[in-house]
């Protein structure tokens, strides 16, 4: 494909997960491209039926904006996974050649429920291009990562993690995924239906790019077209931001550290805001946080990449709620993404280790253990 075939062509997008999935999917579809979102029947049904519904902030208006994507150029279809890249009935193929990229917009463990892993499974043996949007960097990236591309498919430590490893094995060329930070906040309100979705802080996506330039390419044209798209004469801010250096969707484990997953208390004590976790010691947040930094710098990337511990504690101080991961434990999953045990297994490797998130680790494994009980 030439650069301007690239310049021209409307993409396909297949995101798995229709919660925070449906942010980036109308910042794509308010850009003029399509999407397919896959999400629960019944939860299909009501975006195919009624579109989805993002009421998000933006500068200049004292109410917050609802982007309805019945009202946007791009067109949306929601599906079931059984539905999505599955062989048709009157040919031999599937469906694959109508996607361009692929986005994993769910936490880590969820990509291990019935349905949803057979989808994956036949997203790696597709060979399109995939881009996770997760707080846990999927293995397939890791082995991009300078410092632990030999390391990875070896290690039992860093395999352990992950709720389901051997699902990621099918993705043999690293070079086809990338990985987001899932930096804006957002969620759906329990009192509306599940295609309602509430932004609370409306930060950027960031992105790295892929080991090709033709799929780095797709991401390019999608960064311009986000930002030069327009609502009712208005600016809608949530970005997508494109980075060369693998590390800057890495630049979140810092603040995972420092914050969300220090939110999580002694079992069966309750859980405490972000913000009293990062201020009630500032001297311990800042040194767990500098020590993630510095795990990451061992491994290739650059100071320049992560963000100062000044700007993050500032940012942290209107976290008033606990984090998702710490409510998730505390209203009894048995699973979440675990980025501190994946962290202390990385720093292991690099011969680094802090008492801090040997607690984490420690806390957060007691809460699965009475939770699985």
């Amino acid at each position: 494909m030439t650069k301007t075939d690239l310049d021209s062509q409307k993409f396909h997008v297949l995101i798995l997960g229709a919660s925070y999935g449906s942010l980036l999917a109308t910042k794509l579809l308010l850009a003029g491209h399509d999407v397919t979102l896959v999400c629960r029947e019944s939860t299909a049904e009501i975006f195919n039926k009624e579109g989805s519904i993002v009421r998000i902030p933006i500068r200049g208006r004292d109410e917050p904006v609802n982007v309805r994507s019945l009202d946007l150029p791009g067109k949306l279809c929601a599906s079931s996974p059984d539905k999505v890249l599955a062989p048709k009935d009157d040919e031999a193929k599937s469906d694959k050649e109508t996607f361009d990229l692929v986005v994993l917009a769910m936490q880590e463990p969820q990509y291990s429920s019935p349905g949803v892993r057979e989808l994956v499974e036949r997203i790696a043996s597709s060979r399109l291009p995939t881009m996770a949007i997760t707080n846990m960097p999927l293995l397939p990236y890791l082995r991009r990562i300078p410092g632990l591309k030999d390391g990875v498919s070896s290690s039992h430590e860093i395999r352990s993690c992950f709720a389901d490893p051997s699902l990621w094995d099918a993705f043999d060329n690293p070079e086809l995924v990338t990985q987001c930070s899932p930096d804006p906040q957002a969620f759906r309100p329990p009192d509306e239906d599940p295609n309602v979705l509430v932004v609370r802080l409306p930060t950027n996506f960031k992105a790295a790019r892929f080991g090709s330039e033709r799929h780095t390419a797709i991401l390019r044209r999608l960064e311009g077209d986000i930002q030069a798209a327009r609502y009712d004469g208005h600016e809608i801010p949530v970005k997508l931001r494109l980075h060369d250096s693998v590390f800057v969707p890495l630049a979140k484990w810092a603040m995972l550290l420092a914050g969300n997953y220090r939110c999580v208390a002694q079992y069966p004590e309750d859980m405490v805001p972000i913000r009293d976790a990062v201020r009630k010691d500032p001297e311990a947040s800042r040194s767990v946080y500098e020590w993630v930094v510095s795990l990451c710098t061992s491994l290739g990337g650059d100071e320049g990449d992560f963000v100062p511990f000044e700007k993050y504690a500032k940012a942290a101080e209107s976290l008033a709620n606990p984090s998702s991961a710490a409510r998730a434990l505390k209203g009894g999953a048995r699973s979440i993404e675990r980025v501190d045990k994946l962290v202390r297994a990385i720093a292991l490797q690099k011969g680094m280790e802090t008492e801090v998130v040997d607690g984490i680790v420690v806390r957060v494994d007691e809460w699965i253990l009475h939770n699985s009980e």
